[in-house]
């Protein structure tokens, strides 16, 4: 329930600070003196859209603050969902608002997005405006009513999550079927692809090891009287490199007779003629071993041109490049050779998917069916009660071509007000605005015993009816008042009779300023203002009697209950 609304420098308001019951409240006051003023100001707290023009004249900023007590809501899930602090007693909405245009809104003091906050005010409190009797028309609300009433909040949970499951599939369906298509316009181009560098049969490392055996084979002369030469120098019988290291060694082993110094040259003398020795022989090994051939140079030249080609086709760098590209090309076509086997069980989970759907929608539509036959007959006899005795209602259920979020039904509310024996036609095509803003009360007062909403607030849906009509409209919010928290902004005095709380809201002087105050009415007050209700400006002592025995009734009635 809303327990307090506190609003600074908004319009003309410049501090109230307004404490509410959980029974039935009125609220009343002349035309213009501020009522729509709270209620706009409750609904940007709510988290409706702002207009810098909304604060007060010569202010910077604006500042509204709502307190609920939501200990019966059962919000926890909510506000952990949107990472909300939670209280489990009381929750506190605050928006400030700048002349700059921009606003900021919290929760318990914690900063919130404003779509978190409109969606956490539709959870606390349902404000029943006159423009909302345009629902009526609406056969999405239509059918909110159906199921609120017909107590389908777990067959559509259950609905809407396999509704979820069956989108998802459809998509995952459709993006398989478009990759299909669009893979299988690649088909002969990856398999050409494929079956070319397969042919290639690439290894790792050929690259490297190929242009090392050109360059050897393209300076294959060079290469071998080099070799030659090196082998010459090294081992040739007079001058050569290793026969004066072994005359040294000899000269050397002489020397260790008579000088301990020569054992070191030499160790150091044979290491090095073994070493020349061993590298003398390789060396005209290799000479022998090197052969010019043109047909395998040919070849290598062949492979490599090949394998130069397919880099540059590709725009890689190296062969392993093209073996992963190979290797690529591979899985993209096992890919498409199992598509029809992805399609074929893709297409049963979503035919079965379906087929489950469309019979939780079954289940659904009896539910609303047999639910509806009941709602016709309360809501007629509710009517009958506001003056509406010849009502006829039906609702009607209309199959869908295809299931939707909220089932396969679309619903309409016929109506007619007439004894006579016509059709019955659409609710926003036949009925007058007094019927419909009756028809919409006695709707809502049906929700109420169905739902854990707390608060209501009835913004002048009274408008269109008067004398009796107005006082049972009268005792369906107070009635409704007994189960929940009813606030009713009002400009009939057979309604305003019958708040157990009564706030009058009104216009005062302040120095060069007009400012809107509200204050809560005594007994006494009450009586006054239902006798300016009933009479206008001046009071007669018939309304004032008249005002004091409805309030008198209405003060019976809260006392004996």
């Amino acid at each position: 329930m809303l327990k307090s609304l506190y609003i600074q420098n908004y319009v003309l308001i410049d501090n109230l600070n307004i404490r509410f019951t959980d029974s039935f409240t009125v609220i009343t006051g002349e035309t213009g003196a501020g009522k729509s003023i709270i209620l706009g100001a409750l609904g940007l707290v709510l988290g409706q859209r702002f207009d810098s023009k909304g604060i007060k004249g010569g202010e910077d900023k604006c500042v509204i603050e709502a307190v609920f007590d939501i200990s019966a809501y059962r919000l926890q899930s909510f506000f952990e969902g949107k990472g909300l602090e939670y209280d489990t007693e009381t929750c506190i909405l605050r928006r400030e608002l700048f002349a700059s245009g921009k606003s900021r809104a919290f929760v318990n003091d914690s900063p919130a997005s404003l779509n978190d906050v409109k969606e956490l005010g539709n959870l606390l409190i349902d404000i029943h405006s006159q423009h909302q009797n345009l629902l009526l028309a609406d056969t999405k609300f239509q059918l909110k009513v159906v199921d609120v009433m017909a107590q389908n909040e777990f067959s559509l949970t259950q609905y809407k999550k396999e509704y979820t499951f069956y989108q998802s599939l459809k998509r995952q369906l459709k993006e398989l079927l478009g990759k299909v298509a669009q893979s299988r316009q690649d088909e002969d181009y990856i398999r050409y692809q494929l079956e070319q560098l397969s042919e290639a049969k690439l290894t790792e490392g050929e690259q490297d090891e190929l242009e090392k055996e050109l360059a050897t084979l393209s300076h294959a002369e060079e290469i071998k009287s080099a070799l030659y030469k090196i082998a010459g120098l090294l081992n040739g019988e007079e001058q050569g490199s290793v026969q004066l290291l072994k005359e040294a060694l000899s000269a050397s082993e002489v020397l260790e007779k008579y000088y301990p110094g020569a054992k070191e040259i030499t160790e150091r003398l044979r290491t090095a003629y073994i070493d020349l020795n061993d590298l003398a022989s390789e060396t005209g090994s290799r000479g022998e071993d090197i052969e010019f051939s043109p047909e395998r140079l040919q070849w290598v030249n062949e492979r490599l041109d090949l394998f130069y080609s397919l880099e540059q086709k590709h725009r890689v760098s190296t062969v392993e490049e093209l073996i992963t590209l190979r290797e690529a090309y591979g899985k993209q076509l096992a890919t498409i050779d199992s598509f029809d086997e992805q399609i074929n069980e893709l297409t049963a989970r979503t035919e079965a998917s379906y087929r489950e759907l469309k019979k939780l929608a079954s289940q659904l539509r009896a539910k609303r069916k047999k639910a509806s036959e009941s709602i016709a007959k309360e809501l007629m006899n509710k009517l009958s009660f506001l003056g509406m005795p010849n009502t006829r209602f039906r609702i009607d259920f209309i199959e869908k071509p295809e299931p939707e979020s909220d089932g396969t039904d679309d619903v309409r509310f016929m109506f007619s007000a007439n004894k006579s024996g016509g059709a019955l036609e659409r609710v926003a095509q036949t009925a007058s605005g007094g019927e419909i803003s009756r028809l919409m009360l006695c709707i809502k007062a049906m929700i109420a015993g169905f739902t854990a909403l707390p608060a209501i607030i009835f913004d002048e849906v009274d408008m269109g009816v008067s004398g009796d009509i107005a006082d049972k409209m009268g005792v369906i919010m107070q009635e409704l008042g007994n189960k929940m928290q009813v606030i009713a902004i009002t400009h009939l005095p057979q309604i305003a009779s019958k708040g157990k709380e009564h706030y009058y809201v009104y216009k005062q002087d302040a120095g060069e300023h007009t400012v809107t105050q509200i204050k809560k009415l005594t007994n006494e007050e009450r009586i006054t203002e239902v006798a300016r209700m009933l009479s206008g400006a001046t009071l007669t002592d018939a309304s004032v009697a008249n005002a004091r025995e409805l309030l008198n009734l209405n003060i019976t009635i809260y006392e004996g209950k």
